[in-house]
């Protein structure tokens, strides 16, 4: 018996998901992945260069050579509104059309936040099945071990109860228990072992589950650039329409980033459609907060004509349509300070929403959950992105700000003037490491310029000149910029600049960058991250980062490390690496999958470094392949630590160790690494490193050992001997080998 899943009830004319439905970027993923940036910075941080194998949702749960036994439990995980949802949808729907994984008998697709209705309630699987699928208790299905059953559990990180797995072990399918206690046990393998499972979540929530229980990680990165042009153009079947929206998204780098974002497509395409329908003389929004602004009229618009009889030139802002916005608004500010991305009927009361009001303003708040048969204490809600909730919370703050003079932000610093007030939340931002305020900020500094408070005419109360306003916060930010060591932070200082149009630290570095007159010798540190800034957001992909084309220095390094993390090569030559370089390097190295090539020659490394370097190497998101350690002042100790990351990285097939003075005591140690299995190495570079005939012997031992990874071998400038040099030669002719080429 098939089930059909019915998706988000929404108002409005519904869209077959055949007609619409873009595929998505989907890759390999890894669970110890752990990523708690905000969503927007992981867009921003993901990798632009880099090529790796794609999935299809058909071939989720396919076994493939690369692990042991059955998938049992796929996890899957993207950033919010990334298109994890519409892809579980997409695979339901073949597979309920016939069209694809037919060996599937039954299929569950569950989404999670329905569960938290349910938190107070003690039930048994068959009876939770039967209660959201109906079809299998008319069926008489009270058993799955005769099935091949797949379950889908769409957003595990919106489950509002903590996921414990040491809890009461349950086998019985007929026991009751809380429904996180199901959950636990189904995961686990103990409930319906014989079930599959397809988990969703964003990466925040990855942790929630033990990886013993995860047979697979995949990652939804959303659009792809292509990807993102064939969404406008299935959206809008008129060419020169769908052509004029791409270029306006093309010429803008922070829309088209945000555009991997599939709900951002979505937010867009209702924005520039509208505009260009309605409002030929209004010009197409360039920021954030524009597009949010854009995006909020026209729900407020849609809902006064479809449901206030309302003409669609009549004003649509009412007493009405204000004050449910103020209550969404105050809403989201105070579930978002909570962590909170769904709610329940009693936090929409407590902020005075009208529960019927906020079902048709479907645009931007949405009801998750059906009320029937009483199973159900508590309807569910959320707001259509996470994004939407950050805008109507920045909305509430300024608001409540402009009204009373009250700032709603918590501050360390007395102050009642509106500079205090928006530097006060620069100050705030900074001070989370994992970014968790900075689209909110961009949005709350959007909303101080005029220009953007003149589109909600009706709702906000319209300011006289505020220039020296905009002047005293804009300095204050590049102040900020300059004082900042972190220059990951500081990039989001610079996307706070361009809410508030002040683009003139770049444009500095901009002219200097093509008149060919950029001096890097007499660059302050806020002009360093401005070229960053500029680094990161052109069109280019950015195959090589050199220092030495900028100054092979500690301090400039730092200012350009996100440079160097989205880079596929980076040559840090000579540059007196510190250990908080070295930290920052190690940092990279552990969270970037499109540094391919790192060379750190002619530095010199302490074996503390060397130590903390390779901590990033060994970590399972690195994709490093070529590592340069050429004249770095490495000893024996740095052997023993290089061993076990060479049992240990699964990408590094390159590895230059040329003129460190290892000696046969170094490459003993060494070697022990070298001959593991796990071992890819394929080219070896130990040109003048004080060994000796002790040496081929060892050498010799890895190739028997390992005789089809190693192709090239470098041992040039050594005292090998003429026995050393024939020991190692014989492996170079023998088929049996894989070495090619020996110096």
């Amino acid at each position: 018996q098939k089930k059909k899943h019915p998706g988000i009830p929404k108002a409005g004319k519904p869209t077959h998901l055949n007609e619409i439905y873009t595929e998505l970027y989907i890759t390999e993923g890894d669970a110890s992945d752990y990523n708690n940036k905000h969503d927007v910075i992981q867009i921003e941080d993901a990798p632009r260069n880099t090529v790796e194998e794609t999935i299809t949702r058909q071939e989720i749960f396919t076994y493939d050579d690369h692990r042991d036994g059955p998938i049992r439990t796929v996890l899957t995980k993207g950033v919010a509104g990334i298109g994890k949802t519409v892809l579980t949808q997409k695979f339901s729907l073949d597979w309920a059309e016939g069209r694809a994984n037919q060996e599937i008998e039954l299929l569950f697709p569950f989404t999670v936040r329905e569960l938290n209705v349910l938190r107070d309630r003690s039930m048994t699987l068959m009876q939770l099945i039967h209660h959201f699928f109906p079809e299998t208790r008319e069926a008489f299905i009270n058993r799955f071990d005769d099935f091949k059953a797949v379950f889908i559990l769409d957003g595990l990180d919106e489950f509002r109860i903590p996921l414990n797995f040491k809890t009461n072990v349950i086998v019985d399918p007929n026991k009751p228990a809380s429904v996180d206690v199901l959950l636990v046990n189904l995961i686990s393998g103990r409930l319906l072992p014989s079930a599959r499972l397809w988990i969703t979540t964003r990466p925040a929530a990855t942790n929630q589950i033990p990886p013993e229980y995860i047979s697979r990680v995949t990652e939804v990165r959303g659009f792809t650039d292509p990807q993102k042009d064939q969404y406008f153009r299935k959206r809008f079947p008129a060419k020169r329409q769908a052509s004029a929206i791409i270029d306006h998204i093309h010429l803008l780098r922070s829309l088209h980033i945000m555009c991997s974002i599939p709900v951002f497509c979505w937010i867009t395409a209702t924005v520039l459609d509208n505009i260009m329908k309605t409002h030929h003389e209004v010009l197409l929004p360039k920021t954030l907060t524009e597009m949010y602004i854009h995006f909020l009229v026209v729900q407020v618009k849609i809902k006064s004509v479809k449901y206030d009889d309302k003409a669609a030139v009549d004003p649509h802002w009412s007493q009405k349509s204000i004050r449910m916005i103020k209550c969404l608004a105050k809403l989201a500010f105070e579930q978002l300070q909570e962590g909170n991305l769904i709610f329940y009927q009693s936090d929409l009361t407590e902020c005075g929403v009208d529960v019927e009001e906020a079902a048709v303003n479907s645009g931007v708040f949405t009801q998750i959950s059906k009320e029937d048969r009483g199973l159900y204490q508590d309807r569910v809600y959320c707001f259509v992105h996470l994004s939407v909730q950050e805008f109507l919370a920045a909305l509430h703050v300024h608001v409540t700000f402009s009204e009373t003079g009250v700032s709603v932000l918590p501050s360390k610093t007395a102050g009642s003037s509106e500079t205090h007030f928006y530097c006060s939340a620069v100050d705030q931002a900074l001070q989370s490491p994992n970014g968790h305020l900075d689209l909110f900020l961009r949005f709350l500094l959007g909303l101080s310029l005029p220009t953007n408070q003149s589109l909600l005419q009706g709702f906000l109360k319209q300011k006289q000149d505020t220039s020296d306003l905009q002047n005293k916060i804009t300095d204050y930010i590049k102040q900020k910029v300059s004082e900042s060591c972190n220059t990951e932070r500081s990039i989001n200082l610079f996307h706070c600049l361009n809410e508030l149009k002040d683009t003139s630290l770049v444009e500095q570095i901009q002219q200097q960058m093509t008149s060919g007159s950029l001096c890097t010798q007499t660059l302050s540190p806020d002009q360093w991250s401005a070229l960053a800034f500029i680094l990161l957001s052109s069109n280019k992909d950015l195959q090589e980062f050199d220092l030495r084309r900028y100054s092979a220095s500690e301090e400039v390094l730092l200012r350009l490390l996100p440079v160097v993390k989205v880079s596929t090569k980076a040559i840090v030559n000579v540059c007196s690496l510190s250990g908080r370089c070295v930290y920052s390097l190690s940092s990279i190295l552990s969270t970037s999958p499109s540094l391919k090539e790192l060379d750190l020659s002619n530095n010199v490394l302490k074996d503390p470094m060397v130590e903390l370097l390779f901590q990033g190497l060994k970590t399972s998101p690195c994709a490093l392949e070529v590592l340069c350690l050429c004249n770095c002042g490495l000893l024996e100790r740095s052997c023993e630590v290089l061993a076990s990351v060479l049992t240990s990285s699964l990408s590094l097939i390159q590895l230059d160790l040329t003129n460190n003075d290892l000696m046969d005591s170094g490459i003993s140690l060494l070697c022990e690494g070298l001959r593991n299995p796990q071992c890819n190495l394929e080219n070896l570079g130990l040109s003048g490193c004080m060994v000796t005939e002790e040496s081929s012997s060892l050498l010799a031992f890895v190739l028997d050992s390992n005789p089809h990874k190693l192709k090239m071998l470098d041992l040039s400038y050594n005292h090998l001997c003429e026995s050393g040099k024939q020991l190692l030669t014989r492996r170079v002719k023998d088929p049996a080998y894989r070495l090619e080429t020996l110096r």
